[in-house]
């Protein structure tokens, strides 16, 4: 009899821990997949442990909705996430872009080696990219087709590593890894769009004053992408937009 019971306990023990690490495994910060591509669970194992330290301290977690905003002139990407129960996003952290060819202005030809500047959001995820991870966005979207060369418009435009660039956004490996993660963590947990926001410098700067005035002719477009940023820096959200008969961003009801 001792011996049955003791049996019972034994078992009662294993399916509660089993029931416990069922639990863990569909927190968003649980254990790596094992069905991802090898790339992005070799990034996943490194990066994991610091990515959720970073997280915590902004009270978020992996999985938690993301934003990128980028600034061409500087070089800089930020990542903002969204925690769960907030309204507003917190950036988490910025990034140096290592690479980025081109000037001030918009993409409007294959070739051009231009980055592209608007609203955007992340569609493509390449683990088997050529620069170790990609992240490719949306060029041209709905206001880019009001400008570019129809014939020739260019494209595969992503966010990799590898810290080469001819029209991308180029990090370096080590950073390319955290940015996919928490990208891939935030559509794996249902996050559906994730919006890039790239801009040629950071509003209110001297950059701005100074490139405004050597380009005159791209002082209206920058003044639309101005009023749409300015909506994220107030309320913390990305504005919801569109885009008016002449192809310029305009903000819509948010």
């Amino acid at each position: 009899m001792e011996s049955l019971l003791a049996d019972l306990y034994k078992i009662t023990l294993i399916l509660l821990m089993s029931a416990m690490i069922a639990c863990s495994d569909n927190q968003s910060n649980g254990p790596i997949d094992s069905s991802l591509p090898e790339r992005v669970g070799l990034a996943e194992s490194e990066k994991i442990d610091a990515l959720i330290k970073i997280l915590s301290s902004h009270s978020s977690k992996l999985g938690d909705p993301i934003f990128l905003r980028a600034f061409k002139e500087e070089k800089l990407l930020e990542i903002w996430v969204l925690p769960k129960g907030n309204s507003k996003y917190v950036k988490v952290r910025t990034y140096p872009i290592c690479e980025a060819s081109g000037e001030s202005g918009p993409k409007l030809r294959q070739g051009d080696k231009q980055v592209p500047e608007g609203f955007y959001h992340i569609a493509v995820f390449n683990a088997l990219s050529n620069f170790h991870l990609s992240l490719g966005i949306n060029y041209p979207n709905k206001s880019d087709r009001y400008f570019v060369d129809s014939k020739i418009p260019g494209g595969d435009i992503y966010i990799h590593g590898s810290c080469v660039s001819i029209g991308c956004l180029a990090m370096t490996d080590d950073f390319i890894k955290e940015i996919y993660v928490l990208c891939d963590r935030a559509r794996r947990n249902g996050q559906q769009k994730i919006p890039v926001h790239i801009f040629p410098f950071e509003f209110g700067s001297k950059a701005e004053m100074d490139l405004t005035l050597k380009n005159p002719l791209l002082k209206q477009r920058w003044s639309n992408l101005k009023e749409i940023d300015n909506y994220f820096v107030k309320y913390r959200k990305p504005a919801i937009w569109d885009v008016d008969s002449e192809g310029q961003y305009q903000l819509a009801s948010n």
